[in-house]
């Protein structure tokens, strides 16, 4: 494709945002004196004089284009303002001479782009209404508190080991604070679209694959708020571990083959544990009533997070320390350690050794095995940090049901 066919395709592209945006804009100027001041030809027109402007007169002609777009977007709004005091249309209007410029360099971005306005455009009711009658005020504070925790204090906290043994980052420190944050929250929104006895369970299953340890904190946090939310609670916590087992499986595929297949017996028992045990709370909930009614609360504890963030931080650094303690004796021991903190990275550990040749792969799963058991320690202790006795008592057994069906299929292929 030559250059001239290449612009006219972009300018082809242009004026298509231009046509997608003011077809929706179209259907709500209305008709007669009193219309709205731009429908679907204005945009067309709008996007291709973006394009055209940064095609052939650069970013100069660009900003005077703008500049004469918004002078025309103020007259039109002085004229309508009476009837519609909104400036929607009006910023549309700008918002779409800058898809149609973009659309000459960027086709892709801008077309995405002008879908995403579109969208957002037709869905006027919808919003309006969520915001106004189903977003409460708190809901509305915990989603400013979340995105200032993730968008404004994650980037700015620093990237660097700092403290004794060099095992804290501030930055990793607050991810876990953030995720801890916005699993919970899943939780809640799970629970504002289906019913609390399913919605939690589904949450704790998908978020699992994100961080069981950070789930089962999360899963805690809203049990010990709500005392009718405990099972199922108990049930998402325990079911984030089949996500575990899943990436388990999927991390030792991608590193060693032969170190899954001698894994797999003990992969198997465990996953099929975790989904026993919590299908038996889901199932006593199926029946139950109690706690259909959508949660009006808070989305998430910042406390709780928190103090999630800091007992892991005390794991790593009880591990640094007695890791330096003994030195290097052994691979269970290592492994053992880092499973504390992450199952799946020690797996990666032994599994590359196995796909080096420094081991056997049946030499792997011992201390694969370790490293699960350290995780589950730190599971139990989130699950005693964030939920408290009783929600500990019926999710520990699960932890330790899942864990011990690991090491019972080890045993069964006679390791």
């Amino acid at each position: 494709m030559n250059g001239i066919e290449s612009l006219a395709l972009r300018l082809a592209i242009s004026l298509g945002i231009g046509l997608l945006i003011g077809a929706e804009r179209e259907r709500r100027k209305g008709t007669g004196p009193g219309r709205g001041p731009a429908g679907i030809r204005t945009f067309a027109l709008v996007a291709l004089a973006g394009g055209l402007a940064l095609a052939f007169g650069g970013e100069l002609i660009l900003a005077v284009s703008a500049l004469a777009v918004g002078a025309l977007s103020v007259v039109a709004y002085r004229k309508s303002r009476a009837a519609d005091p909104g400036l929607t249309t009006e910023v549309a209007l700008l918002t779409t001479l800058l898809l149609g410029a973009l659309a000459v360099r960027e086709p892709a971005l801008a077309a995405g782009l002008a879908v995403a306005v579109a969208i957002l455009l037709a869905s006027r009711t919808k919003l309006h209404r969520f915001v106004r009658t189903v977003l409460t005020e708190q809901e509305l504070h915990d989603a400013l508190l979340f995105a200032a925790a993730a968008l404004v204090i994650l980037p700015l906290t620093p990237d660097r080991t700092v403290g004794p043994l060099g095992v804290f980052n501030p930055r990793t420190l607050w991810k876990l604070v953030v995720l801890v944050m916005a699993i919970s929250a899943f939780g809640y929104i799970a629970q504002r679209i289906l019913p609390s006895r399913l919605g939690l369970p589904l949450a704790g299953l998908a978020s699992g694959f994100v961080s069981s340890t950070a789930t089962i904190a999360a899963m805690g946090e809203r049990a010990a708020r709500d005392e009718k939310l405990r099972r199922p609670a108990v049930a998402g916590a325990v079911l984030s571990s089949v996500a575990t087992i899943v990436q388990m499986a999927i991390v030792l595929f991608a590193t060693s083959r032969p170190t899954l297949s001698a894994m797999r017996m003990p992969l198997l028992f465990a996953g099929a544990a975790a989904v026993a045990y919590g299908l038996v709370f889901a199932f006593r909930l199926a029946r139950a009533r109690a706690g259909d009614a959508a949660p009006r609360g808070r989305a998430f504890d910042l406390k709780v997070s928190i103090l999630f963030a800091v007992t892991v931080s005390a794991i790593l650094f009880l591990a640094a320390v007695v890791q330096r303690w003994l030195g290097s004796r052994g691979l269970d021991i290592a492994v053992g350690l880092a499973g504390f903190a992450d199952a799946h990275a020690a797996a990666i550990s032994a599994a590359s050794l196995a796909a080096a040749g420094k081991i056997a792969p049946a030499d792997a799963v011992v201390p694969i095995l370790v490293a699960m058991s350290t995780n589950t320690v730190s599971k139990a202790v989130a699950a005693v940090t964030a939920g408290g006795r009783r929600f500990a008592l019926q999710t520990i057994p699960g932890l330790l049901l899942v864990i011990g069906s690991a090491w019972a299929g080890t045993l069964l292929v006679g390791r």
